[in-house]
């Protein structure tokens, strides 16, 4: 499970990365609201601890912006204890809301109901780098150009998307895509995989589906930069 935590106080961000590290958690850590943005609109969080009052841009302004684009579980942690903050916070699409000081036991209690109730949520976009793909309307836009899917290569851009960052192997990919299991020797996946690039990748100066030799394949809007 990977947590973004979006704190500007070093020694907030600094226990919360300890206790949430040790706690089995990948967690990433930026120091300023638009940092912050800009990672959530990148890279696939499992949750989001935002604080309200941060450099750049506002806890508020963040959330707005993050909920243009996806519905990951977040947390507001601050120090604004005052109801209509709570109110706010609720409105703007959070998910809970901890005043600071908090004891861990019950942050680590809410990061976990959270989770829990976000399971099996399938977002209704997403959004990887430049890529935007309207899940429910099966439409897919890269760079603001929309690009034009098979149903089958809209399943495989969507696993490799829900995914992003993680190497698929061939095997796993012709589970979820096709359903069946291939033989290794055979080139389906392959074959699948250079359609949806010829249409997704190759118009575009920065390529997003990437082959990892002998593992598989996996979407990445940063590898290789």
């Amino acid at each position: 499970m990977k947590i973004l935590v979006i704190e500007d106080e070093a020694r907030t961000a600094e226990y919360l990365l300890k206790g949430l590290t040790e706690s089995g958690f990948v967690v990433d850590i930026a120091a300023n609201g638009m940092d912050g943005a800009h990672l959530a609109s990148e890279v696939r969080y499992d949750l989001i601890l935002l604080d309200v009052m941060l450099p750049g841009a506002d806890g508020w302004s963040v959330i707005k912006m993050i909920r243009q684009k996806s519905d990951v579980p977040v947390l507001f942690l601050t120090a604004r204890d005052d109801v209509a903050d709570r109110v706010r916070g609720f409105e703007l699409g959070a998910d809970d809301y901890l005043v600071k000081p908090f004891a861990f036991a019950e942050l680590l209690a809410r990061i976990r109901r959270c989770l829990r109730q976000s399971s099996g949520r399938e977002s209704e976009h997403l959004s990887v780098g430049d890529l935007d793909i309207d899940v429910l309307g099966r439409k897919v836009v890269r760079a603001g150009v929309k690009v034009e899917l098979t149903n089958q290569e809209f399943v495989l851009l969507h696993l490799l998307a829900r995914r992003s960052g993680e190497v698929l192997s061939r095997t796993s990919i012709a589970s979820h895509v096709w359903d069946v299991n291939f033989d290794t020797d055979t080139n389906v996946v392959d074959v699948a995989i250079r359609r949806l690039r010829a249409k997704l990748d190759e118009p575009f100066d920065t390529k997003l589906i990437h082959t990892v030799r002998g593992m598989g394949y996996v979407l990445d809007p940063h590898r290789g930069k």
